[in-house]
């Protein structure tokens, strides 16, 4: 899912919320992936393992420098992301990338080499093609409800589209973290703030479109009343939801679930629905190739009709348009990013990895763990 709206003003609940998350993480593989292509990330629990000790499950972001890709989790529809955005999965799960050429997906396990790394490895893999699409990878580990899957106040994939400041923000950071990635004895210590600063940057973005966000939509996740009736309606928002269905959940009265609704997030359950429902929408609209019918059906409206009414309604614009102008708006390159390919221009330091081959894996050899600090 894709957001492309300029992030929320400053000093704004939603900041000081977002600002307050706690986040630990940092950049753990830079990829260059020639076509054809294609790749199964690790497992979101391997991953925690691996980097974040005693923490259940990580966040997943992916920087795209450089080309064009799709991901997708469990078979579902492909996200498409180009140079400049953000890919997010929130739940750190398993996921598969790939390039516009049909291609084997390949375990991501398989292509490294066994742990610890010596350093941040640098990942070349595909066929002989020439665009290269150029990915920096990282995660963060939060027990915050906002990454609770069982919540689903976020959807599975993110694909988040800075713009202006936002852009060169993002640009900065991925720079000035593989700058900060640095060898101290026999280990390699990699940043964990400009992560956690990245992540925060994407959510406001992400959020900024979100019902109520400026007003009360963290502090929902934390209540006991709306924490339950909100992950219900997360999770299934094409059912045709009553109050009384939403306030079951909850264990609660119709008028104490409205009341609270009211309270927190300044709308009554119904209208915060419909408002989630077009939120999800145009992200569908703007990462996906999925038809205007059938986004319509995912966020529950019977007819193209009358989803396309209430679209217009909410953001001004038809979907047809608003999909139109999303495509426009990510044609181009944005300005500052570096092209992709090899040592002509990457946005990161050079690995100690070589390639073997045009279609084969880059393999880091030990030499000492790689930390985040």
């Amino acid at each position: 899912m894709t957001a492309t709206v300029p992030a929320a003003p400053v000093g704004s609940e939603l900041h000081r919320a977002l600002g307050a998350l706690r986040l630990r993480g940092a950049i753990f593989l830079r990829g260059e992936y020639s076509p054809p292509w294609a790749v199964e990330s690790f497992s979101g629990t391997l991953l925690a393992q691996m980097f974040a000790g005693a923490a259940e499950r990580v966040i997943y972001f992916h920087v795209i420098a450089a080309g064009r890709c799709w991901v997708e989790v469990d078979g579902g529809e492909r996200h498409w992301a180009r140079a400049g955005d953000v890919v997010v999965l929130p739940y750190g799960d398993t996921h598969r990338m790939g390039g516009a050429q049909d291609a084997v997906v390949v375990a991501a396990t398989t292509l490294l080499g066994p742990m610890p790394w010596p350093d941040v490895p640098l990942l070349r893999h595909g066929g002989a093609g020439r665009e290269t699409t150029s990915i920096v990878c990282g995660y963060l580990a939060s027990d915050d409800p906002l990454f609770d899957p069982g919540l689903r106040a976020l959807p599975r994939v993110m694909v988040v589209r800075p713009v202006g400041p936002a852009l060169q923000f993002v640009q900065a950071s991925i720079h000035y973290a593989m700058l900060q990635t640095t060898r101290v004895a026999d280990r390699v210590e990699v940043s964990t703030e400009v992560p956690r600063l990245l992540l925060v940057e994407i959510l406001k973005i992400h959020l900024a479109s979100a019902p109520a966000a400026h007003r009360g939509w963290l502090t929902a996740l934390h209540d006991p009343v709306l924490a339950p009736a909100m992950a219900a309606a997360h999770a299934d928002p094409g059912r045709k939801w009553s109050v009384a269905d939403l306030a079951a959940v909850s264990v609660v009265s119709p008028s104490v679930l409205d009341a609270r609704f009211r309270d927190v997030l300044g709308l009554p359950p119904i209208r915060y629905l419909s408002a989630w429902r077009m939120h999800l929408a145009r992200e569908f609209l703007e990462a996906t190739d999925l038809g205007v019918a059938t986004v319509a059906h995912r966020v529950g409206y019977a007819s193209e009709e009358a989803f396309s009414r209430a679209f217009s309604r909410h953001h001004g614009t038809a979907p047809a348009a608003w999909r139109r102008r999303s495509a426009g708006r990510a044609g181009a390159r944005p300005a500052g990013l570096p092209p992709g390919g090899g040592d002509g221009g990457s946005p990161v330091v050079p690995a100690s990895s070589a390639r073997s081959g045009t279609d084969g894996p880059v393999t880091s050899r030990p030499s000492g763990p790689v930390h985040p600090t």
